[in-house]
């Protein structure tokens, strides 16, 4: 039953705001059926609904209790418990009192985070897959950086996820993106982090002999926190469905020179999602994607971060292809 200021309020939302019923319903609180009659009836005088005693009654403390604690568990499984303990009914009923009674789930809520151009750009590795190589098989990893304010991209596959690795994709994507964020943003990586004790970490000295040649701050993710850095994940995913998928490749220089083709006829047209507009194809100083207001990128090389290796010309014996559902490449 509903009180006459109840019923007033509902009229007033249905007549005035022209809610809907289940509108009213879902933001009061009282069923449908009550709503609707509130809303057809003139009088005052809503019918009062019949309560009924139900064969779960004696087993509402036990279900609370049970749901108070175990907030996710499911109806089926209460099903079962209260049948141990004599329940005769049939699940449905148990369904219809768990919905009724199951605490709401507090939803996290993140902010949106807006970086200037320049300011930050996150780092992680990405798997694509396993290629085959002569009659063994080799893991792809993608390093990949993005820049936070443009959305600008830059990736260099390897074999491997060495430090060695970590640090040449360091290198190449601030040449290929023209200039270098002020801060970096990495997830808990073993080529990033050595330790990390609540919120002192303990970073590579590789990688913080680098950050001081090319004067950017590394900064470490939350643990657990993935939303922090969730534009390189999603470049990631961008990447494997995109740009990888189906992709043949003679080799790995063959595959990042495909990419960098990719990246500035593709990827840096898109718009980005709040200013609508594209980040510049062409990288550089003048035309960079995002790192107009970043420091310059120093003109002698860094000793830390090695230099693309050599690779010995491609045989027959040892072509790169992959299986299925991974892309299958062509043998040179």
């Amino acid at each position: 039953m509903i009180t006459p200021a109840q019923r007033a309020e509902i009229r007033r939302l249905y007549y005035g705001e022209h809610w809907k019923l289940g509108t009213i319903a879902a933001q009061l609180g009282p069923h449908r059926e009550t709503v609707r009659a509130a809303v057809e009836r003139e009088s005052g005088s809503v019918r009062r609904g019949v309560c009924r005693p139900s064969a779960l009654d004696p087993y509402l403390p036990f279900i609370r209790d049970t749901l108070a604690q175990y907030p996710t568990l499911r109806a089926t499984r209460i099903h079962e418990m209260v049948r141990q303990r004599g329940y005769p009914g049939s699940v449905i009923q148990v369904r219809r009192l768990v919905r009724r009674l199951r605490p709401e789930s507090t939803r996290t809520v993140y902010r949106r985070v807006v970086t200037l151009p320049g300011e930050s750009a996150q780092v992680d590795w990405g798997s694509f897959g396993k290629v085959r190589i002569g009659r063994g098989t080799r893991a792809v990893s993608g390093f990949v950086m993005v820049l936070g304010h443009s959305r600008a991209v830059a990736a260099l596959f390897t074999l491997d996820q060495t430090l060695e690795s970590f640090l040449r994709g360091h290198v190449e994507a601030f040449q290929a993106l023209g200039g270098i964020a002020r801060t970096l943003v990495y997830d808990n990586l073993r080529t990033a982090v050595l330790d990390r004790r609540g919120a002192a970490v303990q970073f590579h000295p590789r990688l913080l002999e680098l950050a001081g040649h090319y004067h950017f701050a590394p900064r470490p993710c939350t643990p657990g926190r993935g939303n922090e850095k969730g534009k390189v994940e999603r470049q990631i995913q961008y990447l494997r469905h995109a740009f990888f998928a189906a992709r043949p490749f003679r080799d790995l220089d063959d595959l990042n020179t495909q990419f960098r083709r990719w990246r500035d006829g593709v990827a840096h047209q898109r718009r980005h999602p709040e200013i609508r507009t594209a980040p510049s194809p062409t990288p550089g100083p003048k035309s960079s994607p995002g790192c107009s207001r970043s420091p310059p990128i120093p003109s002698r090389p860094n000793s830390s971060a090695p230099s693309a290796p050599e690779r010995p010309p491609m045989s027959a014996s040892t072509a790169i292809s992959t299986r299925s559902p991974t892309p299958t490449s062509e043998s040179p």
